[in-house]
């Protein structure tokens, strides 16, 4: 009895082994570029927190200085997330390079005036040198902000300036009227001695994604929800936590100046969602408009939903 028993008991123990060995599959590593601004954070906990390998997921966080730099990184190959904007997006895709939006995210854009500036208004820059970087997220919220003051973007002299690090130096040590800067180096900025002015935030605008190769949407589906679990994970923590448990890691690893650790003030995250397709129908006018891309896109050209569990 004791015999045949065995040989019953065998086979499924063989089957319940086997379909053990399939549910844990391995995940492929994902390679995510950031830029210096508080919309990496959330990833910078992922990864430290250990969010990432609790998901069986191992994930590369390539930081950049400039938007260029982040997406010749993308089109080469080198990347299959990143970070970015619905901008950048839609130069890629009219330059016939497949990229989807997977979430949006929570950045924050800021016109900044330089120290020394007594009552700093919108109005009051006409005619002075205001930096951007050409035809990025920075442009668009400057434009944005001037139109709403009534004004265009030839009513200032625009000096483009791609790396983030270096406009902020320029505009502390007095060689530009104004900036357009990120958090945290808005926020540096004003701690600094420079002049808050306008923002993203007083507009209502919020053109800033995380942003996935086509290949990767496909390729690695199961990675991109492993890593958003993640993700939200982060976002908990930083939203439940005190500053001072995570803000020393945060300015570490992130590569902001040192001034960041006092004067760094994060956003209230949100889980991972789509953007409002308002964002997206005004980023694709702005760019139409100012005959920077060929094609019009719809939402469900840009957009794709991979939130699901």
């Amino acid at each position: 009895m004791k015999k045949l028993f065995a040989l019953l008991f065998l086979p499924i123990l063989f089957l319940a082994s086997g379909c053990s060995g399939e549910s844990k599959q391995e995940l492929d590593p994902l390679r995510i570029g950031l830029m210096p601004d508080t919309d990496s954070v959330p990833f910078i906990i992922a990864q430290e927190k250990g969010y990432f390998a609790a998901e069986g997921l191992t994930v590369k966080l390539e930081p950049f200085k400039s938007a260029m730099d982040r997406d010749s990184a993308l089109q080469s190959g080198n990347l299959d997330g990143a970070v970015s904007d619905l901008l950048a997006v839609a130069f890629a895709r009219d330059g016939g390079f497949d990229v989807k939006v997977t979430s949006m995210t929570d950045g924050s854009y800021k016109l900044i005036a330089a120290p020394g500036t007594k009552t700093p208004t919108v109005k009051e820059l006409a005619g002075k040198e205001v930096a951007v970087s050409r035809n990025t997220i920075i442009e668009y919220v400057t434009d944005n902000i001037l139109e709403h003051n009534g004004m265009s973007g030839d009513d200032i002299k625009k000096v483009v300036i791609p790396q983030i690090p270096t406009r902020l130096e320029l505009l502390q040590s007095g060689k530009l009227s104004a900036a357009t800067l990120p958090e945290p180096m808005a926020s540096i900025a004003v701690y600094n001695g420079c002049r808050f002015i306008t923002g993203s935030d007083e507009l209502g605008i919020n053109p800033g994604v995380i942003l996935f190769t086509g290949e990767s949407t496909k390729d690695k589906q199961k990675e991109i929800k492993a890593l958003y679990r993640a993700y939200n994970k982060a976002v908990s923590y930083l939203n439940n936590t005190d500053r001072n448990e995570y803000i020393d890691l945060v300015v570490e690893k992130s590569g902001f100046p040192p001034a960041a650790k006092e004067s760094l003030v994060l956003p209230v995250y949100h889980e991972a969602s789509l953007p409002k397709e308002q964002d997206v129908a005004d980023c694709i006018a702005w760019l139409k408009n100012k005959w920077l891309i060929k094609d019009s896109y719809e939402y469900a050209d840009l957009v794709l939903n991979m939130l699901q569990p």
